[in-house]
């Protein structure tokens, strides 16, 4: 019986090394919700282990021979769809992400035994695993746009705070489980003349954040660069934030990185984020909730929002997980919910001073869904 019938987490292990399956297997054995229900060295067994076992989780490695990660991913989504999680080195943190546009779910590093991110692993796991599998075509579905429907008045500016060049918006994106994919099919649709700054919070394992730029710079046509403490922020280039350090905007145009502490759940911070961004530009801030679990984001798009910002919120239909956009939306503090299609037209039209009203989803029938 599967995890949603009350059992236990089924997992089906793929890895061309023995030794790590070996110590992946002692790794799930520690946590009772879990049970190993199988094992593949290659890509074609995982698909057949797949088709036969259905598990409820695939944890599937990258490099293997005759059939490889990436490819077994995209197959099995094509045939069973299952959440998997790429568990990869460091070394491999390009291709990882690269998988993600496969239809995996999320990466991890390859735990070790009785270390320390040995439940922070699990933990991801166990979340991976509740995520219902989405086939490869979903992003692509459009949907028919929908009448706009009254959004949130913005409340009045916040004096005193700091502008870009020209008064250009500064954007702040907050994202975490499917940001990855969604922050790929943004940065991949803005053109070389979108002239303004993009700071984002990923939540993200730690050594992953380097991987992750390298990936999306092959995507993107706008530089993106792993945000440094005392750096200048520059007009048309993205920064992301590392996961040791909470990115910040700071005063004059700098950006700052705050130490992470012992207690901070998520990492990078969102809020810290934001909020920083809603304190510095003001009216002249973007703040964009994608898909995510938790609630991180939610009190700095409010604060952008109060600071007379502009709040943007990826809609159900494109999130892997409805969850920190939801909250936002819940709470009024999202102007306008879209869907990932049309998130980068609108990015792009406020760049640009343009208005554009196209797709509004009316709120309160977003509200009215029920929670995944």
């Amino acid at each position: 019986m599967s995890q949603f019938g009350g059992g236990r987490i089924r997992v089906l292990l793929v890895d061309d090394s023995a030794v790590a399956r070996l110590v992946l297997h002692a790794i799930f054995e520690t946590d009772s919700a879990f049970e190993v229900v199988g094992e593949a060295a290659h890509g074609l067994e995982a698909i057949a282990l797949t088709e036969r076992l259905r598990p409820d989780l695939i944890t599937m490695d990258l490099e293997m021979p005759l059939m490889n990660g990436p490819d077994a991913i995209e197959e099995i989504m094509v045939r069973c769809a299952t959440p998997i999680l790429v568990v990869s080195s460091l070394v491999t943190a390009q291709s990882a992400y690269a998988a993600i546009m496969r239809g995996a779910v999320d990466v991890a590093h390859k735990p070790e035994p009785d270390s320390l991110d040995m439940a922070e692993f699990l933990e991801k796991a166990r979340l991976v695993s509740r995520i219902p599998a989405i086939c490869r075509g979903r992003l692509a579905k459009k949907t028919e746009p929908q009448d706009p429907s009254p959004c949130p008045l913005k409340p009045a500016a916040s004096p005193g705070v700091q502008a870009m060049p020209d008064e250009l918006p500064v954007f702040a994106i907050a994202c975490s489980t499917g940001g990855p994919q969604a922050l790929a099919y943004i940065l991949a649709r803005l053109p070389r003349s979108f002239g303004s700054t993009i700071l984002i919070a990923q939540h993200i394992s730690d050594g992953f954040a380097a991987g992750m730029v390298d990936w999306l710079a092959t995507l993107s046509g706008l530089p993106i660069h792993l945000a440094r403490a005392g750096e200048v922020i520059k007009p048309a280039t993205i920064y992301l934030s590392p996961s040791e350090s909470h990115l910040v905007a700071l005063p004059n145009g700098y950006l700052g990185l705050q130490e992470r502490g012992e207690k901070d759940i998520f990492h990078p911070s969102c809020d810290a984020l934001l909020s920083s961004v809603a304190a510095i530009y003001g009216i002249h801030s973007v703040g964009i909730i994608l898909s995510g679990m938790g609630d991180d984001g939610v009190k700095g798009m409010e604060k952008i929002f109060n600071a007379g910002g502009r709040t943007l919120a990826q809609d159900e239909f494109s999130s892997v997980i409805f969850g920190m956009n939801r909250i936002a939306i819940e709470k009024r503090v999202v102007q306008r919910v879209l869907s990932l299609e049309d998130l980068p037209k609108v990015m792009l039209a406020m760049a640009q001073n343009r208005a554009d009203t196209h797709a509004v989803q009316p709120l309160d029938t977003v509200l009215s869904r029920p929670c995944p």
